[in-house]
């Protein structure tokens, strides 16, 4: 790992050094001693950055459909420097116009990054008009998109979105720019992320992607499993239970179709979809965002990854359990003429799964299986803040 670099100003270290009568090194360590007491005072940061560009992955995620459905642009690689600076971002509720809201204050670690709540507060208290999406593994989905409705057509353009948002953060990006410049603890963090101390909003954006995207879970039970049986997802896993393999199968079975939709090991989708959750649309999704008839009431099809951790669900909030879900897929889709065709019989029907008790219970314990431990409490993706 990469040792913390410091910000310098040149000037103010010639003149030190010519006035002191102490040696340059002398002189720049009492700079860098200054400037390390007044970063400590604010964050806690390691000495050392944490890896965020490089963990190690297992060869399920390294390789295969889940490389090929990573959204890391080529201009914005994931780097340490630049995660870190991206960490301290998305705690700060100085994002937000009278410093109460941050982006963490409604993607909880402990929750996956999403939030328990059914809408999210904003900075003057007004409710969001959707649930907040969990972020766990949000570099993995085939279309890049982003919101519900994948109004933003990358992560660079999302994390941007909601500091504006008049309800949500009520900030320009202007009046963000300035703020943020006045903090010195930036212009290091800056310095080492982009070898500038100066703050742009397009340096705030390649900052924040960088941290969201190295929000990777791999370390739940269903990847001990896996590894355990050499990747083949039709094995019993020894350290499931047997309702936890019940539920594995009925997840990967044709009967359920769930595997259809939450691909690959990140058990994310590759766009918007109509799930049948109304006949009559009340809130358009994609074809509200753009318009399209044919679209309404399409919502991205998120990654299952800590659901466990995500209530309540839906883009609305609907469900406050993951039984609930389960029921709704078992037998409360509704028809509608954009339902989507994997959730439609051949007669132009909705398909039931017909489930029984059993194995709902045994559906609900595997997607249990998902919950990642060491995530959501790995240092790497905490609050930063020594007081906020």
């Amino acid at each position: 790992m990469k040792k913390r670099g410091l910000l310098f100003i040149g000037l103010v270290a010639m003149l030190a050094f010519a006035c002191s009568g102490n040696s340059e090194d002398d002189v720049l360590g009492e700079i860098e001693d200054a400037v390390n007491e007044d970063v400590s005072d604010v964050l806690n940061l390691p000495a050392s950055y944490y890896n965020y560009s490089n963990p190690a992955l297992p060869a399920h995620f390294r390789n295969g459909q889940t490389a090929n459905i990573d959204n890391t642009p080529g201009s914005n690689p994931v780097t340490d420097e630049g995660a870190t600076l991206g960490r301290v971002l998305f705690y700060d509720r100085k994002l937000s116009a009278n410093n109460t809201i941050a982006c963490a204050s409604c993607h909880l670690q402990e929750n996956g990054f999403s939030d328990p709540d059914q809408f999210s507060t904003g900075f003057e208290g007004g409710l969001t008009g959707r649930n907040s999406m969990g972020l766990s593994n949000a570099r993995y989905y085939d279309n890049g998109r982003f919101f519900w409705d994948e109004r933003a057509a990358t992560l660079e353009d999302q994390v941007l979105m909601p500091i504006q948002d008049g309800v949500e953060m009520g900030m320009t990006l202007d009046e963000l720019v300035v703020k943020l410049q006045s903090e010195d603890y930036y212009e290091i963090l800056f310095q080492d992320a982009f070898g500038s101390p100066e703050v742009t909003s397009e340096k705030i954006s390649l900052a924040l992607s960088q941290f969201v995207r190295s929000m990777v879970s791999y370390q739940s039970p269903y990847d001990e499993g896996l590894i355990a049986v050499g990747g083949d997802e039709d094995d019993d896993f020894p350290n499931f239970s047997a309702i936890e393999n019940r539920g594995k199968d009925l997840f990967f079975s044709g009967r359920t179709q769930c595997s259809n939709c939450h691909e690959t090991a990140t058990f994310s989708g590759d766009r918007a979809r109509n799930n049948g959750l109304d006949a009559i649309l009340s809130d358009l999704g994609v074809g509200g965002a753009n318009g399209r008839a044919q679209d309404n009431g399409e919502f991205k099809t998120g990654s299952l990854r800590n659901i466990a951790l995500g209530a309540p669900y839906m883009h609305d909030g609907r469900f406050s359990t993951l039984r609930e879900v389960v029921e709704f897929y078992n037998s409360g889709i509704q028809n509608s003429p954009n339902l989507d065709n994997r959730l439609r019989m051949g007669n132009g029907g909705v398909r039931r799964m017909n489930l029984s008790p059993q194995d709902i219970d045994a559906l609900v314990a595997f997607l249990e299986t998902l919950t990642d431990p060491t995530f959501i409490e790995d240092p790497k993706f905490s609050d930063p803040f020594v007081d906020q």
